[in-house]
């Protein structure tokens, strides 16, 4: 039986890791820190599906002045990380050409498209399905100015025919109480869904993979082994040595590392991100909000409700900067009055990034027998059930149900 190698126990190593078991096939999963402690841990628990249009595109643009000389403001670049920033954000620049931004859209929306019917049949399947919300998420606009700097996100989900409802005035407060009466209006999207906690679906569906034969290891990929074309064997830090017939590389944030050491760089970043989780918030939520013109998002999950967003370009070794999160939970008031900040904690984890906001998916260029699955941004929960069927797809021999060439690796 050919054996393969998942490195990264995200949700979507850990997904990629399960779909290969379900064809049969021998998978160990490989991840520095166990299953579920990256990125996975602190994200913010919704089925994005509307939300896969490119960071590039005018509407962002627009705003970008404004944020990067706002000290509080919801992107923020560290001086000393500039140079080093300088090669993604020439690729950034190229991924905002409008026949580009056509492309991206496409793209996002075919994994969008598909995010349900996958996602509803790994949950099924795993016993999982309670650990997905019935309500959506709320998108908020204090004014018309908001909701026309907004019209372009709108504008592109009636192109693709993903559902939304517009609201005004007292059937926001109806649906979510707590708000604040300065919303003037709000955009209902029914299918971006939450999971009532990231991190136990995660360690859940590594659970069913481990109850179903397949290995986890706790380590960190230093190296590779070559065979004659193929990678053999990974190497990790303690020196041991674990051999493979085929590799997934999935590591986040963290793979443009070991895709370097094949010789593949990958402009991938982190986009690092922060939330305060909030277990005596003093008010209840159904839904998930989102207040654009803030960039920041509130979502009931873990057991409480959770404050996150900010994007912050600092590289992968920084320390984290925290007056980013209470900034979050600041902004979090404004939409929630009520809202108190008590027995909390804070957080930061890497988001990966590539700079045409696009995941790479799909069969390495350079080695026969590598796979990536990598840079799904703020959309690896929502992509994660679909890029486990893809790659399993892939690596069996299977025909994808979508066409898989603007996720491969040497687009850039």
């Amino acid at each position: 039986m050919p054996s393969i190698a998942v490195v990264g126990a995200g949700v979507i190593g850990v997904t990629v890791a399960y779909a290969l078991q379900r064809r049969g096939l021998s998978v160990t999963l490989v991840d520095r820190d166990g299953p579920g402690r990256g990125a996975s841990y602190g994200n913010m628990a919704s089925i994005a599906v509307t939300e896969f249009m490119p960071a590039s595109r005018p509407g962002v643009w627009a705003q970008m002045p404004k944020w990067l000389l706002d000290p509080e403001g919801p992107v923020r670049i560290r001086p000393g990380y500039v140079p080093k920033l300088v090669p993604w954000f020439l690729r950034f620049l190229a991924a905002s050409r409008p026949s580009r931004l056509r492309e991206l859209e496409a793209a996002g929306a075919a994994l969008c498209g598909r995010a349900h019917e996958d996602l509803d049949a790994l949950l099924k399947e795993t016993g999982l399905a309670h650990m997905l919300g019935a309500e959506g998420c709320l998108s908020l606009y204090a004014d018309e100015a908001e909701f026309r700097a907004d019209r372009d996100h709108i504008d592109i989900l009636d192109r693709f025919g993903f559902r939304h409802d517009i609201l005004g005035g007292n059937a926001i407060r109806d649906l979510e109480p707590a708000l604040t009466t300065k919303i003037a209006r709000a955009v209902l999207f029914p299918d971006n869904r939450s999971v009532a906690d990231p991190y136990r679906l995660v360690t859940a569906l590594a659970g069913q993979f481990q109850a179903l034969g397949g290995t986890v290891e706790t380590g960190e990929v230093v190296g590779f082994e070559d065979g004659g074309g193929d990678v053999s064997a990974l190497r990790l830090a303690d020196g041991r040595r674990l051999a493979a017939d085929r590799v997934v590389l999935a590591a986040g944030a963290f793979t443009g590392r070991l895709s370097k050491l094949l010789g593949e760089p990958i402009p991938l970043e982190t986009e690092r991100g922060y939330h305060t989780q909030i277990m005596a918030p003093g008010i209840s939520m159904r839904h998930s909000i989102i207040w654009p013109a803030r960039a920041f998002m509130v979502t009931p999950t873990a057991g409480g409700i959770r404050v996150g967003g900010t994007v912050e370009m600092a590289g992968l070794d920084a320390p984290p900067d925290y007056r980013r999160a209470r900034v979050l939970v600041k902004r979090a008031k404004e939409a929630l009055p009520d809202l108190k900040a008590e027995a909390t904690s804070e957080w930061m984890g890497h988001r990966p990034a590539l700079p045409d906001t696009v995941p790479v998916i799909g069969p390495s260029a350079k080695r026969r027998n590598v796979f990536y699955a990598t840079g799904h941004g703020h959309l690896g929960l929502t992509y994660a059930a679909t890029t486990g069927r893809l790659v399993a797809d892939l690596v069996t021999g299977a025909r994808p149900p979508i066409d898989l060439k603007p996720y491969r690796v040497d687009r850039f």
